[in-house]
């Protein structure tokens, strides 16, 4: 049984969506070292409308995954290092 987690950002600074990507995808890879965290994708938009959001990042992961997944630095250094760029986001969990 496995849930996927998604979370939806739109940054303050419309460029960070390419120039941030490589290392938001380099920081994400570490998820799946998390035990229960089998897959992540991290998608940029590709469109340039103001209404858009900038970046989809979706967990697949079984549903006890999620707390170690909270609980972990990956998290908590996403959060830190990029919590202040973001001007919207969205979670999403879903089976």
């Amino acid at each position: 049984n496995e849930m996927d987690h998604y979370i939806i950002v739109k940054f303050k600074d419309r460029q960070d969506r390419t120039r941030l990507l490589p290392e938001i995808r380099e920081l994400f890879s570490a998820s799946t070292e998390i035990s229960g965290v089998e897959n992540v994708q991290v998608i940029p938009c590709c469109s340039e409308r103001p209404n858009r959001y900038d970046l989809l990042i979706r967990l697949t992961m079984r549903p006890e995954a999620l707390p170690l997944y909270d609980d972990s630095e990956m998290h908590h250094r996403w959060k830190a290092q990029y919590g202040e760029r973001i001007e919207q986001k969205a979670i999403f969990d879903c089976d």
